[in-house]
């Protein structure tokens, strides 16, 4: 499984602190039961965030936009990607 398929399983079973395979086991090693479609479903519903932070600039070019091209010019800039990647 990916890691953020991991990361959302912790994220919505806690108790969940290893997974092996597609098993997930709490602290004393007990199986963990979960649904997995709840979990892809978590995981699309929040795909947009890494998609966007991977496209937005970086701060500091996003701070120099801001400096020579004013405020409304990065407010384009960021816009794009959230258009480009909608909140699913």
């Amino acid at each position: 499984m990916s890691l953020n398929i991991f990361n959302t399983l912790q994220k919505l079973y806690p108790q969940v602190i290893t997974l092996r395979g597609d098993i997930a086991y709490d602290a004393e090693g007990n199986e963990v039961a979960y649904d997995l479609q709840a979990v892809q479903a978590e995981v699309q519903a929040n795909a947009y965030k890494g998609l966007r932070a991977a496209e937005y600039p970086a701060i500091v070019d996003q701070l120099d936009t801001i400096f020579h091209d004013g405020l409304d010019a990065w407010k384009e800039q960021i816009q794009a990607v959230k258009d480009k990647y909608p909140k699913a």
